[in-house]
């Protein structure tokens, strides 16, 4: 069923309690955060529809994880002042009890003043052991702030915590525009994608993308395969991959999935050459160029090679949808981001293509390369993106009511 959507609550005048995402990085203060202040800006129409609405608007999050306890370089001031920038208007960040709780009379006392338009943000959820323990009643505190409940954060959508679904139990309930967006962008792609349909994934590990693999290999036409699972795939094809990390209990799966590929007529894409370095660093004593066939016993792979990439663009711009998941190469070493720069520079360059890119170092990188803009879609959420496409239910969304 469809989830009830942000316009078909009735949000007018009232308290709005908004679960939102602002874990950002905080450990070097304002400067970090507007660096990295996308989740930030993701959220700025749902809260921008919700000021228009006339409503007193309270957003919670958590930081960190501090493990049910106060720690003070994990306050949200910083994050309220970068949202106040970014909306134009005053934030208030909700201050502590007494008793150090996020909740209280004197959070109480600040909401009672809030007028039409106001924007408060309720201190670090994971402060209280209530958060992720997802107590009963934590989440019921938490939906006495307000009238109504707004789901705004994908990227925990993922975790049955108090915030995202033992709050909907207690309060009227509906999808943030965010959400809304997330939902429909990843579920046209899986349910309804332009042909053809293509899979580019990378970074560590096969293991995280099993489901996603499993779910969409119906409809598949091509699969690319880059980053640190390639290496296991060219392991499983009799390959040496020198001193690379191979997962070597997946080497199974890797092969009956490329087994299952070939008999479905879907065309899989390897390497065929790789930038290898003598030492997993930012610097190492040597790197290069080799083919996959030749890979030194000490060698590791740290990027597809730049004819890889640029044969990986050629092809991939002929799709009509691209999911992609996972760089192809140690994107957070800067001398080994090429193979994903000129991939992402493919794929933002083509017309008529509908690009769905996975959250986390997939979306890191994407805005690293300054590309999100020219994407159709980059997901705010990694290991929620993951389950999503993976065909999982997320308890976040699960717990908001069907649209009527």
């Amino acid at each position: 069923m469809v989830k009830r959507g942000l316009s078909q609550l009735d949000v007018a005048g009232k308290r709005v309690l908004v679960r939102v995402d602002f874990n950002l990085p905080v450990e070097q203060g304002l400067d970090s955060i507007a660096g990295y202040d996308q989740r930030l800006r993701a959220t700025l129409p749902t809260i921008r529809y919700l000021r228009a609405q006339g409503c007193r608007t309270i957003l919670c999050s958590h930081l960190g994880r501090p493990g049910g306890r106060v720690e003070d370089g994990l306050r949200l001031g910083p994050v309220g002042e970068r949202l106040a920038y970014l909306l134009d208007c005053p934030v208030v960040t909700l201050p502590l009890s007494e008793a150090g709780g996020i909740m209280g009379p004197e959070v109480d006392t600040v909401l009672a003043g809030m007028a039409a338009g106001d924007v408060a943000l309720l201190e670090n959820l994971r402060f209280d052991r209530g958060e992720e323990a997802n107590d009963a009643a934590f989440a019921q505190s938490l939906a006495g702030l307000a009238d109504c409940f707004v789901m705004d954060a994908f990227a925990v959508a993922h975790r049955a915590h108090a915030s995202t679904v033992g709050v909907p139990r207690h309060l009227p309930s509906a999808m943030g525009l965010l959400v809304e967006r997330e939902v429909g962008a990843m579920g046209r792609a899986l349910a309804s994608p332009d042909k053809p349909l293509a899979a580019l994934l990378g970074g560590a590990k096969v293991s995280d993308k099993i489901l996603l693999l499993e779910n969409i290999m119906d409809q598949l036409d091509h699969l690319f395969i880059g980053g640190g699972m390639s290496v296991t795939f060219l392991k499983a094809q009799g390959y040496n991959v020198g001193a690379s990390a191979v997962e070597e209990d997946r080497l199974g799966f890797t092969r009956a999935m490329l087994a299952a590929a070939a008999a479905r007529g879907i065309d899989v894409h390897l390497p065929g050459a790789v930038v290898v370095a003598s030492e997993f660093a930012a610097e190492p004593a040597e790197a290069g160029v080799v083919g996959v066939g030749d890979v030194p016993p000490g060698g590791y792979i740290m990027d597809i090679a730049p004819d890889t990439a640029r044969q990986f663009a050629e092809r991939l711009v002929q799709c009509r949808t691209v999911i992609w998941n996972g760089p192809m190469g140690v994107f957070e070493l800067p001398r080994f981001r090429e193979g994903t720069r000129v991939v992402a520079q493919g794929i933002a360059d083509a017309a008529g293509i509908t690009s769905v890119v996975g959250g986390g170092s997939t979306a890191e990188a994407v805005e690293a390369l300054g590309l999100e803009h020219r994407l159709t879609h980059v997901s705010t959420g990694g290991g929620a993106s993951l389950e999503f496409l993976g065909g999982l239910e997320l308890p976040g969304i699960a717990a908001l009511p069907d649209t009527e």
